[in-house]
């Protein structure tokens, strides 16, 4: 059964009632800020199903430049790759406290037999994957930085107090830098013609775009 822990308690929900079944075969776990869960080409087959915190999925060069992948939050998993019996794809770091469930590789494959409806869902999860990788390799081989920016900045924005479009996620010209797969010098190029054109502004940690940016740049 799930730890029932003071963590666990404070923890967000989860929804989907699937990962609920499944989280029962798992132990919770905490872990605070920066904390690396796995690592790429690791042997390690669990799964972890967030219940609060946020993550980041990246690949690193060993002259330590990094590219991210994506960011997961409360309510979705990660690890479901090694199923195959192959090592991690990639790392997986804690952007902020992380409560999760940690289920081991037989208990998902167990469950699998039993839930085969869960099957389903990782299909369309591991889909939506191969979508998102199809879209990133055509941004880097057909966008220019800019363009990749610019979109970045547009999926991540939502309407805030004031309607405007604002990015409440923590992002700085590195973060930015390392999911278009470009250089921060550039990056910070870039946000300052942005910000002199009346695009953007900086207010705290938040980024919010006050006009809709430009085609191109």
């Amino acid at each position: 059964m799930m730890n029932s822990s003071r963590d666990a308690e404070d923890a967000t929900p989860l929804t989907d009632q699937l990962l609920q079944a499944m989280a029962e075969r798992g132990g919770v776990k905490t872990f605070p800020a920066n904390a690396v869960l796995v690592n790429e080409d690791d042997d390690s087959d669990s799964i972890f199903i967030l219940l609060k915190g946020k993550v980041k999925v990246y690949g690193a060069a060993a002259d330590g430049r990094e590219v991210v992948y994506t960011t997961l939050g409360a309510g979705e998993y990660f690890g479901e790759m090694t199923l195959d019996g192959g090592p991690r794809s990639a790392s997986v770091m804690t952007m902020e406290p992380t409560t999760c469930v940690v289920v081991s590789g037989a208990n998902v494959r167990d469950f699998l037999g039993t839930h085969p409806d869960f099957a389903l869902h990782l299909v369309r999860k591991l889909i939506a994957l191969v979508r998102r990788s199809t879209d990133t390799v055509k941004r880097l081989a057909l966008d220019d930085v800019y363009t990749r920016i610019a979109k970045l900045l547009q999926e991540l924005a939502v309407p805030d107090a004031l309607g405007r479009q604002a990015i409440d996620e923590r992002l700085t010209q590195q973060d930015i830098a390392d999911r278009v797969g470009s250089s921060r010098e550039m990056v910070s190029r870039i946000f300052k013609q942005l910000t002199i054109g009346g695009y953007v502004s900086t207010e705290g940690r938040r980024i919010v775009l006050l006009k809709k940016l430009p085609a191109r740049w």
